[in-house]
């Protein structure tokens, strides 16, 4: 895992839930090693190796030169890396394009605010994190230009590439302090790009009787202490590619120094039902939305575009 550890209800915990899943129907063994800090990813990655494990998955962009050097030095093994491309003969990159559900969630937020004003946050600053908010600002940006609104975005700006960032991926009490300070500033609808840290954001929200946008998972159930908060979640799916990884593994058919794409036509990404807010959502916002997805798929939006 990288450091958010095996059960933050977000992203390690997904790609975990594919090997359980794996080990359930597929009848293989599954075991995990968590990273406390970036300076286990190498110790982890040799753990692994020393143990000839059929197959070492990577969970996260920063693992990415680890996983890279551990590749080069041992030709024989087999890994998989979500958030990075192929770096090596022996690499299965897992990619997913988040911008696609992103945009959803953005149409979606700016939708359903009652103050005209959204929000977002990342954990770090690195590109799977930022590509989230890229698609959310570009969403509500859509969805004013659809509805003639002005709906407002902060904490993430296309044009100077920058926004905020809590500096890590562990601490709720990061996410609350920044969930506050958007609360404050108008914010209704808040999008945290950043795992855990999410959760504070969630206990903020709950306090004040806002709305929150997932992330990964459907965090509606993955932390149903919250569930009243979640309008809905942003799904990457990594379970399934992770599940699908194993199975290629196991059944012979794993191509390795290539990539993996989740996208919403091959259900690889993903916007998680409303739950409580469905019937709160108005059908013609469902309805737009719904006309969204099949533009993304037939190529007539780009949701990265940033122009």
């Amino acid at each position: 895992t990288d450091v958010g550890g095996i059960d933050d209800k977000s992203f390690n915990q997904t790609a975990w839930a594919g090997v359980e899943r794996a080990v359930a129907e597929l009848g293989v063994e599954g075991v995990f090693l968590e990273s406390q800090q970036q300076t286990d990813y190498e110790k982890n990655l040799n753990e692994f190796i020393s143990q000839n494990k059929d197959l070492i998955i990577t969970v996260g962009f920063l693992l990415a030169d680890a996983t890279k050097a551990a590749a080069e030095a041992n030709p024989d093994s087999k890994f998989a890396i979500i958030d990075s491309a192929s770096s090596a003969p022996n690499v299965k990159g897992l990619l997913f394009d988040v911008a696609q559900p992103s945009f959803l969630a953005g149409y979606l937020a700016a939708g359903m605010s009652e103050t005209g004003t959204v929000c977002t946050y990342g954990g770090i600053n690195i590109p799977p994190v930022v590509e989230f908010m890229i698609g959310f600002q570009n969403g509500a940006n859509y969805y004013n230009t659809q509805n003639s609104a002005a709906v407002e975005l902060l904490g993430w700006d296309n044009a100077a590439n920058d926004g905020v960032f809590a500096g890590n991926f562990e601490s709720t009490d990061d996410g609350r302090r920044l969930a506050e300070v958007f609360f404050d500033e108008g914010c209704d609808v808040i999008f945290p790009v950043a795992g855990p840290v999410g959760l504070g954001s969630a206990a903020a929200a709950q306090e004040r009787g806002l709305m929150m946008i997932g992330v990964d998972s459907d965090q509606f159930l993955s932390a149903p202490e919250f569930g009243d908060v979640f309008l809905s979640s942003v799904l990457k799916k990594m379970d399934a590619a992770v599940f699908d990884t194993i199975a290629a593994l196991v059944d012979g058919s794993l191509t390795l120094g290539d990539d993996y794409l989740g996208t919403l036509e091959n259900d690889g990404v993903g916007l998680a039902p409303y739950h409580d807010f469905e019937d709160k959502v108005p059908a013609e916002l469902t309805a737009q939305i719904e006309q969204v997805i099949k533009d993304i798929i037939a190529g007539k939006i780009d949701p990265k575009a940033t122009k």
